[in-house]
């Protein structure tokens, strides 16, 4: 599991590895897909320490439950699959360290 010391490194890590993932994508395709928003999802209550610990970093309450953080890349590009890329980059990152529950979501604007 997460040391909870080290969520913001955690974070740092995977916003970078967020970003990376979208500007590459956009460098091999280009901006021109359907525009929209992705997010990462962790299915965590927000009252546990983990929770508590990523809603320091930036994440919010989820409608459909669990806490969420919108284009953790960053980038202010409108196309879905880029910031999808992203998302699952966030993803996968917070997975290696012991945080299983955590999901790329997207939807078209």
């Amino acid at each position: 599991m997460i040391a909870l010391d080290n969520i913001e490194s955690v974070h740092n890590m995977a916003t970078q590895a967020a970003a990376k993932a979208t500007e590459d994508f956009l460098d091999q395709h280009g901006d021109r897909d359907a525009c929209g928003f992705a997010w990462v999802t962790v299915y965590e209550k927000g009252s546990t320490k983990l929770g508590r610990a990523l809603k320091a970093v930036g994440f919010k309450p989820a409608y459909g439950g669990g806490l969420q953080l919108w284009n953790p890349s960053g980038n202010w590009t409108q196309c879905i699959t880029a910031k999808e890329e992203g998302a699952r980059a966030y993803a996968d990152v917070l997975k290696k360290f012991g945080i299983k529950e955590a999901y790329a979501g997207s939807r078209v604007d």
